[in-house]
């Protein structure tokens, strides 16, 4: 009787090994799931922060090009009004005569 009762005592044993495996295998499945989820939502979450940075970005590029475009149409406005100005006072000043500055001549040796 003592063969039969160690092997119900073995028997006993592998089946809670076989129990505790199958849980833990079960548990390992578990957190396994879990970190994948975590990881797919930390992902998409790190996406969403690249495109709104990419997204800022572009924003500051546009809002730059405009002002420096805004600057190059004011220069180019000042300029040619400084132009026009010089024109008008060289056109004004043609009425009056300018004394004539003096003639060099070459000394003959």
């Amino acid at each position: 009787m003592s063969d039969e009762t160690e092997f119900d005592l073995d028997e006993e044993n592998a089946t809670r090994d076989a129990e505790a495996e199958a849980k833990t295998r079960a548990e390992n499945r578990a957190e396994r799931a879990e970190r994948a989820e975590r990881m797919a939502r930390e992902g998409a979450q790190a996406m969403a922060e690249h495109h709104a940075q990419i997204k800022a970005v572009d924003e500051r590029t546009v809002k730059l090009r405009a002002l420096r475009l805004a600057k190059e149409a004011a220069d180019a406005q000042t300029k040619a009004a400084e132009k026009e100005a010089k024109a008008a006072a060289k056109g004004a000043g043609k009425g009056v005569a300018k004394k004539a500055a003096p003639k060099k001549t070459a000394a003959k040796g």
